[in-house]
């Protein structure tokens, strides 16, 4: 999550949000080399998750590379936001090298949490107490990372502003909450199904980033979104379809016995 803070710093909440939605790619490439998971390409089920994958990662290049012409396609930066960086800020928005690395260090990390968490979850009988305890060591690896970058005392305090509200909405929701619901959907459904709802936050954030913050949306955003959808929906089917098929093949002989 910190890595995911720094690349949107340095990026923007509706490219950020693309990298979320490659976080199943990263899971299920993942899961293959550390044989957690089967590329089956003598099946079409194998075959739709490598064309998904495939066109998850092309679309999303084509969002960084390719803008084409400008969209208006609503009215924008409805909060006044302003994008000029401050005075005494480094580095800060549009480094998208940078922020891209930042960002694909975070979509590793999570795809490595989640593979974790498959294995956690049959083991670890108390959803909550795991969650807790998750919580408790991030934040410990947070405070002794920000106390080696951080030396300004007057970046600790909060106010009240929105930097209070972000701190609060991360932690209680983005966080705890988030995390909960997701080991109890990996319990009783498995690591892969619910990333797929990641596809649905791209299409909000894009929308949301652009209407309440103003960031430009240009052609090449809009179709590198559309092909990075499709393809996260076409490697889902495909993994579907294979967990399907597994379950039937181990109903079968319950079913003769």
């Amino acid at each position: 999550m910190g890595l995911y803070f720094y690349g949107l710093r340095t990026t923007s909440a509706a490219y950020s949000s693309i990298f979320l939605n490659l976080i199943p790619i990263a899971t299920f490439v993942t899961a293959i080399v550390l044989r957690a998971e089967n590329l089956a390409l003598g099946q079409w089920a194998g075959k739709m998750k490598l064309l998904g994958a495939l066109l998850c990662v092309g679309g999303t290049m084509l969002v960084s590379l390719l803008k084409g012409p400008l969209l208006h396609l609503w009215p924008t930066n409805l909060l006044g936001y302003s994008q000029a960086p401050a005075a005494n800020a480094t580095g800060a928005h549009h480094n998208m090298v940078v922020g891209t690395l930042w960002l694909c260090g975070s979509c590793m990390s999570y795809a490595l949490y989640f593979i974790v968490q498959e294995r956690l979850v049959k083991v670890f009988p108390s959803t909550y107490w795991m969650t807790s305890l998750t919580s408790l060591v991030g934040s410990i690896q947070a405070l002794v990372v920000g106390v080696f970058l951080v030396r300004d005392r007057a970046e600790w305090k909060l106010h009240w502003n929105l930097e209070l509200l972000t701190v609060v909405y991360s932690g209680v929701l983005n966080t705890g909450l988030a995390f909960l619901l997701l080991s109890w959907v990996i319990r009783r459904s498995g690591p892969i199904y619910p990333t797929m709802f990641n596809s649905v936050c791209l299409v909000m954030t894009t929308v949301l980033d652009s209407v309440l913050l103003g960031t430009q949306i240009y052609l090449g955003s809009v179709l590198g979104t559309v092909i990075t959808v499709v393809g996260m929906y076409a490697f889902l089917w495909g993994k579907g379809t294979e967990l399907k098929r597994a379950a039937m093949a181990m109903a079968s002989p319950s079913q003769e016995a």
